[in-house]
């Protein structure tokens, strides 16, 4: 298992006690992460949560699509220990992948890939190599939604962002040793400017991409596959 995996693994049956502390703008990033995604309520989709962690994310989307189907992807078996607890009077819906999905094949043909608070922690060039499989994981007019942190444009806005989210936290009331925890696990993010992610995405053949949310470090954007990729496009 990865350095990050470990991270994670370790702090797996507390991790959703702190989210709302830890996520000061934890109500709006999430909803519209879900508004995102572009279907009717009734519509039977295939989901792919890449990262998913204890399934939080895609809690939000089953209650808002009941009839869609999820596959939820993160190096953490421990991490998908809770989300399996957490869905298991539906677990018809719920399939589960132990796996690193920066070196592992996507599921294909699915409707909608999300992801919320994980892509950060991979390269930029791992950022770019995995919004290509996305792409071509998609069906035509299959939707990307990530709900991530970013890195400030400059080293100055990064600074203030830093500052806003240790004073925010702290006034949300979480507990010093929960914060030094998060901040032990941020020592592995590699997170990226938003107008560079933005770029990816189009040079991926995402279409309609789009930041509909950002609060300092944090953003919600999305992408739309179109009906056939860009004639000079090729997914790695």
């Amino acid at each position: 298992m990865s350095d990050v995996g470990r991270a994670f693994a370790s702090s797996a049956e507390v991790y959703d006690r702190t989210r709302r502390q830890l996520v000061p703008c934890f109500d709006d990033f999430y909803r519209v992460a879900v508004e995102l995604a572009p279907f009717p309520r009734d519509a039977v989709l295939d989901v792919v949560d890449l990262g998913a962690g204890t399934g939080l994310l895609s809690a939000f989307l089953a209650d808002t699509f009941p009839r869609a189907r999820f596959t939820l992807v993160d190096v953490s078996d421990e991490m998908l220990a809770q989300a399996r607890a957490r869905f298991a009077s539906a677990d018809d819906r719920f399939a589960y992948v132990v796996a690193d999905y920066a070196t592992t094949a996507l599921p294909r043909d699915v409707h909608l890939v999300v992801s919320a608070l994980s892509i950060h922690h991979l390269s930029d060039d791992g950022k770019r190599d995995l919004f290509a499989r996305i792409h071509a994981a998609l069906v035509p007019g299959g939707t990307f939604v990530n709900a991530d942190q970013i890195l400030g444009a400059t080293p100055a806005i990064e600074a203030r962002n830093r500052a806003a989210w240790l004073a925010a936290t702290r006034g949300l009331g979480v507990p010093e040793l929960d914060l030094a925890a998060a901040i032990e696990r941020m020592r592995h993010d590699r997170p990226a400017r938003l107008r560079d992610q933005l770029r990816w995405l189009e040079e991926a053949g995402f279409r309609d991409v789009d930041c509909a949310f950002q609060h300092y470090g944090f953003a919600v954007f999305a992408g739309r596959r179109a009906d056939r990729a860009p004639r000079d496009f090729t997914p790695s």
